[in-house]
């Protein structure tokens, strides 16, 4: 049972709708084992399956469509396999399979009215969209609507509201338009509103007309890694579960998470004689790092802002 006893009649069913790569961790590869170790069951649509992520410059694959979206939705309702406790969506590469997202959740919520719905509404980073223009309204006018919990970067937040961030009092006001779409937690996985050694997350939740915000500094490194967001998506949605929606705690444990994982990440790398990030040698290391999956430990606290 790992660190949790989970009740008998409590059901922790993830529906992952996101990409999918042979070799490394992203998407549903770097969301799936986490989930796992932390008490999930986890069944995962593949939106694309490459033989391995972009950055490497050269991949081959395939990309799912929305009416094979739709065909595998069916098979699993005509079975009575379509009872979830949360959907959770990461990278989508087209309006219409986004479109039929929102189907699968309006569908979703007729079978669980108790469904929560986890979105990362992956749209591009540092200043540059990498899916197409067309997919911002759906996911601002149709998406946000139905989502539980948003978790954009900094730019994608700004794409969602049209406000640009510069501060914190910016950052506040994004997560406050995004509430007001209907999402009832919205977390900024990412910003760079921190300073030359930190990037800072920001959280925010708005449940029964009560807010609150917290903060926390997220210590910087020189390389760069794929799949970050995709862990930290599935990090949160489980600890947010675990802890009936503790936004501090389950913002720190993420962190503590992420951090143990970057750090074994580089260790490895460096130990392969190579410092430089490249794709192969910065792959994170998820299965090394079910221990500290499981039983994170905190050492980064999260400050409660006063708004």
């Amino acid at each position: 049972m790992g660190v949790f006893l989970l009740m008998s009649n409590e059901m922790h069913k993830v529906l992952s709708i996101q990409s999918h790569v042979v070799s490394g961790y992203v998407g549903n590869k770097s969301a799936t084992f986490p989930l796992q170790v932390l008490g999930f069951e986890v069944d995962a649509i593949n939106s694309v399956q490459f033989s391995n992520h972009t950055g490497y410059g050269y991949w081959k694959g395939q990309v799912l469509n929305d009416s094979q979206l739709g065909d595998l939705m069916d098979g699993l309702k005509s079975n009575g396999l379509d009872k979830y406790s949360h959907l959770l969506t990461g990278y989508i590469g087209s309006e219409s399979f986004l479109l039929r997202v929102v189907e699968v959740v309006r569908h979703l919520r007729t079978v669980n009215e108790k469904l929560v719905y986890v979105c990362d509404p992956v749209l591009g980073d540092n200043g540059q969209m990498y899916v197409p223009k067309e997919m911002l309204p759906i996911y601002r006018d149709r998406i946000i609507p139905l989502a539980n919990i948003l978790t954009p970067n900094q730019y994608e937040a700004e794409l969602l509201t049209g406000e640009k961030i510069n501060n914190l009092d910016d950052a506040v006001r994004a997560m406050t338009l995004l509430h007001a779409k209907g999402c009832d937690i919205v977390v900024l996985s990412s910003s760079d509103l921190g300073s030359e050694n930190h990037l800072l997350a920001l959280a925010s939740s708005l449940i029964d007309g009560k807010r609150k915000c917290v903060t926390i500094k997220i210590p910087r490194f020189k390389q760069n890694f794929t799949g970050t967001g995709d862990l930290f998506t599935a990090l949160f949605l489980a600890w947010m579960s675990h802890t009936q929606d503790d936004l501090k705690a389950s913002l720190e444990k993420t962190i503590a998470t992420m951090q143990a994982v970057l750090k074994r990440t580089i260790e490895h790398g460096k130990s392969l004689g190579n410092e430089e990030s490249t794709p192969g040698n910065f792959e994170l290391r998820l299965i090394q790092s079910k221990e500290e999956i499981e039983k994170p430990k905190v050492v980064i606290k999260a400050e409660v802002l006063n708004i």
